[in-house]
């Protein structure tokens, strides 16, 4: 490189600099991007798969078995497909995983190739429950994104999307759902795209909120609002003031 060519080629710092100065709210076109929901057959699955058809992205629903992801991207309509989860994998752009804390770490592993060089968004929370009600659990990497992230080390993980009603997700009486997104990741160019994603559906909003090692509490917060729902009967969100 020449000396003409090297002050022309911004360094690292001042590349960091233009991005902090960007419009925080200036997110990438996702409209053309294939979402893959592991986990579909379950109620938060399903509700995302929904939403997201609903609002025009094409959507794959990922199962251990193919025929039961089929059934329940029939369902739903919407043109949803439905396929064995390494093939929702390796054909989607983005991947959400909805699966039971539970089979977390079983999953991810077996898919460790299939989600190599995808954006996958960890959506978990792992939680126990007992006669007190929902508490939240500490797995042995800090959190559920941060073990997705230990299992998959050719992919870019991300996390969101924790605190979503299935209840609301799922209702086709339900227009908007007006509530907030808190997206965790390492890269801005990653949390941009799970952030306008968030904003496709209709009164959603997705706001950064750290890197993944700040993914527990997140997680963890769903109990609490389990015993919001339970004592008000209500489907409980969260909005994020001053932003």
């Amino acid at each position: 490189m020449t000396t003409s060519d090297a002050a022309q080629s911004p360094n690292a710092a001042t590349r960091a600099k233009a991005a902090l100065k960007r419009d925080p709210w200036d997110l990438p076109d996702v409209s053309g991007l294939v979402v893959g929901v592991l986990g579909g057959t379950g109620d938060q699955g399903r509700g995302l798969a929904y939403r997201f058809a609903r609002a025009g992205q094409k959507v794959i629903i990922g199962s251990r078995v193919a025929e039961r992801a089929q059934t329940a991207a029939d369902e739903l309509g919407l043109g949803i497909e439905g396929a064995e989860n390494a093939e929702c994998a390796r054909r989607s752009d983005v991947v959400i995983i909805a699966v039971p804390w539970e089979g977390h770490g079983a999953t991810l592993r077996a898919l460790r190739d299939d989600l190599a060089g995808k954006l996958v968004i960890d959506c978990v929370n792992p939680l126990g429950f007992d006669k007190k009600g929902a508490y939240a659990l500490t797995p042995e990497e800090g959190s559920a994104a941060e073990q997705a992230a230990a299992l998959l080390p050719g992919a870019r993980v991300t996390a969101a999307f924790h605190h979503l009603s299935a209840v609301l997700l799922q209702d086709p009486d339900t227009e908007r759902i007006d509530t907030d997104v808190m997206v965790l990741g390492e890269a801005r160019a990653d949390t941009d795209v799970v952030q306008a994603l968030a904003a496709r559906i209709p009164g959603m909003r997705g706001v950064y909120a750290g890197r993944l090692r700040n993914a527990h509490q997140v997680e963890s917060l769903v109990a609490n609002l389990i015993s919001t729902n339970i004592r008000y009967k209500a489907h409980a969100g969260l909005r994020i003031t001053d932003v």
